[in-house]
């Protein structure tokens, strides 16, 4: 039995099809919504109405109380045109059934049929929208930016705009940077009074960089600030992480503490009250891991912190970002740290998770170098650095 799928906008523009391909005596077996292309978030209707048919199937006709045909738009109508000047497959001239994998093909060959043509029909759909915003809405989906977000800025740019900024992508792009710069916050570096202990730590998923981050801030206030900097870990569930950052505090001549019990970090902390700077290294936690998490609470609370923030790296998905900053706000996050930027594809899942975390971002990461590779966050490095405006931060 032959089967034959056709996708169109409505449901009578689908049967019309199945009407003119098959003919009237032709059965409906099947319809079902769905999906369109991605890009036809632009027009009022972002599905398709897919019907399977047979001319094969002794069932009476559901085609024959119709209403009259009505023109098809143009969209199915360059779909029927496309679909009857294609070569016929073997099996279409032959009475045998197709196989699975024939059907198949023809099923794959129709959906690219339908996705090239509604990308072609959406630019001519879109009545209003400049071809040169149309390329910025595809340049922020390319960053890493949501459909969500890129759609809102490419909008408040057709809104808040006149003249050459609607025909000009550099101008529009410049305009979308500062809309950016607008919504990202940051907290600055760590700031110390002469006098006064301030003890910061760094909180986050395994795997992050927090020791390495550690590390770099350790010997940017030692050596370049010539502070007193102190070092403590309580990641004990990684040995190597301990001899790691004991390898910095040597190299870098810090005074470190390591210790297991929230009452081992009070202790800690007060052996420490004459310097400088603390900087607080704790082991990684999932964010789905609430006990963890509570314990990690209970050490915080006992180091009294000043500052605590949030690593995270810049090569996670947007919503795991999200959930995780959701997660960890429960230890007392007052900052982000990202990393790892010189190693993401796109940086628009950071303006996403800036967005809705609501805190600030103190210092980007983007290699390995102690004490290099590390940067006060800057709102306008940043959106730049988004929309690819800048060279990548490995550069």
């Amino acid at each position: 039995m032959e089967l034959r799928t056709f996708r169109a906008a409505t449901m009578s523009e689908a049967l019309a099809m199945v009407r003119r391909e098959l003919g009237p005596d032709a059965a409906v077996l099947h319809t079902r919504d769905v999906p369109a292309n991605r890009l036809l978030g632009w027009l009022s209707r972002s599905r398709l109405i897919e019907v399977t048919a047979s001319c094969e199937v002794n069932v009476p006709s559901r085609l024959a109380a119709l209403p009259p045909e009505r023109p098809a738009t143009p969209v199915a109508a360059q779909l029927a045109d496309r679909r009857a000047a294609l070569p016929m497959s073997p099996s279409s001239l032959r009475d045998e059934p197709m196989t699975g994998g024939e059907m198949q093909g023809q099923l794959s060959q129709l959906q690219a049929m339908v996705k090239e043509l509604c990308r072609r029909n959406d630019r001519g759909s879109r009545q209003d929208l400049p071809e040169e915003l149309f390329r910025l809405f595809t340049d922020l989906l390319d960053s890493d930016l949501s459909e969500e977000v890129a759609r809102e800025l490419v909008e408040r740019v057709r809104n808040e705009s006149r003249g050459a900024v609607l025909d000009d992508v550099v101008l529009a792009k410049a305009r979308i940077a500062r809309m950016l710069e607008a919504e990202i916050h940051v907290a600055g570096p760590l700031q110390l009074t002469p006098g006064r202990r301030r003890l910061a730590a760094l909180v986050g998923p395994t795997g992050v960089g927090k020791t390495t981050t550690i590390a770099k801030l350790a010997a940017h206030y030692r050596l370049r600030e010539k502070r007193h900097v102190g070092l403590i870990t309580v990641d004990t569930y990684r040995i190597a992480a301990v001899e790691q950052l004991r390898t910095y505090a040597d190299i870098i001549d810090l005074p470190m503490q390591v210790v297991s019990t929230p009452r081992e970090m009070r202790e800690a902390v007060r052996r420490m009250d004459d310097l400088d700077l603390i900087l607080l290294d704790t082991a990684g936690r999932s964010p789905k891991d609430e006990v963890r998490i509570q314990e990690l609470r209970a050490f915080l609370s006992e180091a009294d912190a000043d500052e605590v923030h949030l690593v995270l790296s810049a090569m996670t998905g947007a919503r795991t970002l999200q959930q995780t900053a959701e997660r960890f706000a429960a230890v007392g996050t007052t900052a982000l740290i990202l990393t790892k930027l010189d190693e993401a594809s796109g940086l628009g899942n950071t303006f996403s998770l800036l967005r809705f975390s609501k805190l600030p971002l103190s210092y980007l990461t983007n290699g390995q170098n102690v004490p290099d590779d590390i940067e006060t966050a800057n709102p306008q490095r940043l959106a730049r650095l988004i929309l690819g405006m800048e060279p990548d931060m490995a550069n």
